[in-house]
């Protein structure tokens, strides 16, 4: 696709931007940050003019939105509790659900030779997709829109994800259970194209490091190296 394809392509897309503020149920002020959050960088690698930007500051107020829930629904949880209950809202599978629900891939301006239709490209759009419009709703609109869309999405169906198994939260849980310093996770490789990176994870507690994990988007990756490094861990009990 050229130059003038793009930007023709582009253009048709801004004009159906309207159905996703009735979705979202929030009509921006500025719709720049709107456009910018549903950019893929296929077509503007730019940082300012793609969804990237937004996406990191998305996941912020995701974080901070479901912290203070969870302080409200746990009023006498511990650190350990509450990191596994935020570690399965914020993973991104979940985060493509929610995205899915709202049919955001039908939004994405992104270049057509970027296959969509693969499910894993899909899931991974649609959970950057999810967080570049929190990103774009806190820019425009400051925190309550955020959290609405959040309460109507990731936190009603907070259940559903709890009852999913969170490698992640599991490891930390038992780790502070057994005295044991706080696992981190660390980026052992990240390799492919753009549109099919894969992460290398693994697991270090202490001076000890696990097997590591691979998948196409880093948090399923920490999730297999969390479970790696529980099996190793319960195995020589």
């Amino acid at each position: 696709m050229n130059l003038v394809q793009r930007f023709f392509f582009f253009i048709s897309k801004r004009k159906n931007l309207s159905p996703i503020e009735k979705r979202l149920g929030y009509t921006f002020k500025n719709k720049t940050y709107l456009n910018q959050a549903l950019t893929h960088k296929s077509i503007n690698t730019k940082p300012s003019l793609n969804y990237e930007r937004l996406e990191f500051l998305g996941d912020a107020v995701l974080d901070i939105i479901v912290s203070k829930k969870l302080l409200q629904e746990f009023p006498e949880g511990d650190e350990g509790l509450l990191t596994q209950k935020r570690a399965a809202l914020v993973q991104k599978y979940y985060l493509a659900q929610m995205g899915k629900s709202l049919n955001l891939i039908d939004y994405l301006i992104i270049d057509p030779s970027v296959t969509i239709k693969v499910d894993k490209v899909a899931m991974k759009q649609l959970a950057n997709i999810f967080e570049s419009l929190l990103g774009a709703l806190f820019l425009d609109g400051g925190l309550k829109p955020c959290e609405s869309l959040i309460m109507e999405t990731v936190w009603t169906h907070r259940i559903s994800a709890w009852k999913t198994t969170n490698y992640k939260g599991r490891l930390i849980e038992y780790c502070h259970s057994n005295d044991l310093e706080t696992p981190t996770f660390k980026v052992k490789d990240i390799s492919g194209p753009d549109h099919l990176r894969t992460f290398e994870i693994l697991v270090k507690i202490g001076g000890k490091k696990f097997k590591s994990s691979i998948d196409t988007n880093k948090k399923s990756a920490e999730q297999g190296a969390a479970k790696e490094a529980l099996e190793e861990l319960k195995a020589n009990i």
